[in-house]
């Protein structure tokens, strides 16, 4: 039973790392749907002036990462 439980675990955190791009803001970490299933850009550092760069990213924006940032700045 705990083989199984540790199994859906794994596949749980698999599918995760498919399926959201997990954003570190200065004070928050947001989570944001991805447009594609791949694991680029999984993990984003957006603290400080990295954020400007990361709006020319075509993955993130295809995202939404513009909403997020909007409502983060607020």
């Amino acid at each position: 039973m705990k083989k199984m439980a540790g199994g859906l675990l794994l596949m749980g955190v698999v599918w995760a790392l498919f399926h959201f791009h997990f954003i570190l803001f200065d004070n928050r970490i947001k989570i944001l749907a991805k447009a594609h299933y791949t694991l680029d850009n999984t993990f984003v550092d957006a603290r400080g002036a990295k954020r400007i760069r990361l709006l020319l990213n075509p993955d993130l924006a295809k995202a939404g990462f513009q909403d997020i940032l909007n409502e983060v700045s607020q």
